[in-house]
C-alpha cells in the first residue's frame, strides 16, 4: 500500500492572511517586462530561409521592438505582424506592414490578399517557435531571467541548424578540423 501526500488543501478559505495561498504562475495582467519578472522574448522569423533570431528585452515597446525588426529586415521587405501599435511605424523605415487581426470582434489569423488561394499574410510561423520555445523550457521547469537570454541562444541555435555539417560538428567538438584524425 502507498501513502498519498495531499498537496495543500484545495477549496479550504484561508483564514490567515499572513499565510496567503501560494500562486501559480504569474498573474500580472497586460505585456510583460523585465520589472514585472516577465520579460518579453522579442523574435524574427526569415520565411525564406526559416531561421530565427531572439532576443531578450527589458519591454515590449516600439523602442525595443522597431530596431530588432528592422536590423534583422532588409529595406523593401514585407513585415506580416499582428495589430500590436509598436509595428506601426516599420513603413517609415522601408519595410512594408501587413497585419493580422487577433483581437475580438472579427478575429483573423490568415488572410489571402492577393485572392491566389494562399493564405499568405499570418504570423502562423513565429507563433510556432513560440511553442518550440516554451516547451524547450517547461524541462528547465523555471528560468530565471538573468539567464534567459542565453537560453533563447541555445533555442535559436538548435533551430537554425538544419543539418550536421563539417562547421556544426566541430564547434560540436571543439575542433578546428575533423578530417585527418
Amino acid at each position: 500500500m502507498r501513502c498519498i501526500k495531499t498537496r495543500g488543501k484545495k477549496g479550504v478559505k484561508h483564514t490567515d492572511p499572513e499565510d496567503p495561498p501560494r500562486r501559480r504562475a504569474n498573474s500580472v495582467k497586460g505585456h510583460g517586462t523585465w520589472e514585472n519578472d516577465r520579460p518579453p522574448v522579442l523574435g524574427v522569423f526569415a520565411r525564406d530561409s526559416g531561421k530565427i533570431h531572439l532576443e531578450v528585452a527589458h519591454s515590449s515597446s516600439r523602442a525595443a521592438l522597431q530596431p530588432l525588426v528592422e536590423a534583422c529586415t532588409s529595406v523593401g521587405c514585407t513585415v506580416n505582424t499582428d495589430e500590436w501599435v509598436a509595428y506601426d511605424k516599420l513603413p517609415n523605415n522601408g519595410r512594408k506592414r501587413v497585419k493580422v487581426k487577433h483581437a475580438k470582434p472579427n478575429c483573423e489569423y490568415a488572410r489571402d490578399d492577393d485572392g491566389d488561394g494562399i493564405r499568405e499574410v499570418h504570423c502562423n510561423s513565429m507563433e510556432g517557435v513560440w511553442t518550440g520555445l516554451r516547451n524547450f523550457l517547461r524541462t528547465f521547469r523555471g528560468v530565471s531571467k538573468k539567464y534567459l537570454a542565453q537560453y533563447g541562444a541555445v533555442f535559436e541555435w538548435s533551430h537554425n541548424v538544419k543539418q550536421a555539417t563539417e562547421e556544426f560538428l566541430n564547434a560540436m567538438v571543439g575542433s578546428t578540423s575533423i578530417k585527418g584524425t
